[in-house]
């Protein structure tokens, strides 16, 4: 694509220079604020809450539609091709056009077009330079909102209406080619992350020769090597419980011992953590400071409704309530263990319960209790080697095409502001296309 002949200074910096024959407008001048607010609990129309907006792509969750049970009190009302842009947390980067009449989130500004084409609107309203200037004006710390008294003064661009449904049809199918392939990259992403679990889970309880001669096993197992054991967990294994000090007492916080709580749980080696105890935290809360080697899990929370994090510390650490760190003393290495858990986490996670304040858990009796494929220790350091090896080559292909899935993103955000803010003339696409 070749740019326009002629530009001319916009006068606004994140805008920068732009076709000579394009308007700078006040937005209020390109669209009115609109959608007259309701009982959304008896409306009977379709509803739009923020969740249902993707973040910065201009378009709705797929496979989520709203219900009118989810309605607030209060809604905007809005019309076919209105634009719908999130004030709430703007960074966040919200705006769809609406596809019939309905209602939506009162944390949303119902904008109608003038003289705008309206996914030509909606583009230029998600444009990085228009969200940072808007979330730098926002007010309040917690939920930070937009105002519309300040969004209509700032400036936006104005195409002639053919040139914006040209770049409206270009976006359209430019957009739509890299989507695709970006779900392509995030489908393989998710089969290479089935794989691994594939391969661990086979390894700790089928073994890693195809020809042992297998035995039935009770349980969520079927079979396992003639010659493993089936052992309770409580068997071969010392558990530790965590604890959180008062956040009250400045003296516990913010000194140098680790303090692992579920959200740092997102590798499998644990050098740091995000919170940090001091050394009074250990003594006058009786908090148990865990020397490396250990294998931490999550034992409480809704992350357990689809994973079993596992990892093993490589720093002393202490931790919270929501956790527990498990030493072998018979029968298991201690480099073999966390393997071990990986590998059955989907029998592990049939075994949560819903707790009294409405999150899952791992009832220590039922975790501890389940017994577990063991094989000889000699086999166990064979699994470790294997797994060391072949997890880190699927890890490598995973993050391979992750980084690919960023750099599509970015294609797709670089043609739109390329499109939208002229640097492109798309007119000579459109009439290919036609």
């Amino acid at each position: 694509m070749k740019p326009y002949p002629h530009y001319k200074p916009s006068g606004v910096a994140w805008l920068g220079d732009v076709p000579g024959h394009w308007e700078v407008e006040k937005i209020k001048h390109l669209a009115a604020l609109v959608g007259a607010k309701i009982d959304g609990t008896d409306a009977g129309l379709p509803y739009v809450g923020l969740e249902h907006v993707q973040s910065g792509t201009g378009q709705f969750v797929k496979d989520m539609e709203g219900m009118q049970t989810e309605a607030e009190s209060t809604v905007n009302t809005f019309q076919t091709g209105d634009v719908l842009f999130g004030k709430l947390r703007p960074y966040l980067a919200k705006a769809v056009v609406a596809e019939s009449h309905g209602i939506c989130s009162s944390e949303f500004l119902v904008l109608r077009p003038n003289d705008m084409n309206s996914a030509y609107l909606r583009s230029s309203l998600l444009l990085d330079g228009f969200i940072k200037t808007v979330d730098a004006a926002t007010f309040g710390s917690k939920m930070p909102r937009a105002d519309w008294t300040f969004i209509s003064q700032l400036r936006s661009l104005k195409p002639p209406p053919d040139e914006q449904q040209a770049i409206a049809t270009y976006l359209d199918t430019e957009t739509a080619r890299i989507d695709a392939l970006i779900r392509e990259k995030e489908g393989l992403v998710r089969l290479l992350g089935e794989y691994r679990q594939s391969v661990a889970s086979d390894a700790v309880i089928r073994g890693l020769n195809p020809n042992c001669q297998m035995t039935h096993v009770d349980g969520g197992f079927r079979s396992i090597p003639m010659h493993w054991q089936m052992i309770s967990l409580k068997r071969f294994v010392r558990v530790t419980g965590g604890h959180t000090p008062s956040t009250e007492n400045p003296n516990y916080w913010d000194g140098d011992i680790p303090w692992v709580s579920p959200k740092d749980m997102k590798r499998e080696e644990m050098f740091d953590s995000i919170d940090h105890v001091t050394d009074a935290a250990l003594t006058d809360c009786g908090l148990a400071k865990i020397e490396e080697g250990a294998t931490l899990v999550v034992v409480r929370g809704m992350i357990l409704a689809h994973s079993f994090p596992v990892a093993i510390n490589k720093v002393p650490v202490t931790f919270n309530q929501d956790m527990k760190a498990i030493r072998p003393v018979d029968k298991v290495l201690p480099e073999y263990l966390p393997w071990l858990l990986r590998g059955v986490k989907s029998v592990i996670l049939s075994l949560t319960e819903q707790s009294a304040h409405g999150t899952l858990a791992l009832r220590t009796d039922k975790f501890f209790g389940e017994a577990l494929p063991i094989p000889p220790t000699a086999e166990q350091s064979a699994i470790v080697e294997f797994l060391s090896v072949e997890l880190p080559r699927i890890d490598e292909l995973a993050a391979h095409t992750a980084k690919e899935i960023t750099l599509l993103k970015e294609l797709r955000a670089a043609t739109i502001a390329d499109a939208v803010l002229g640097r492109i003339d798309v007119r000579p696409h459109s009439s290919m296309s036609a």
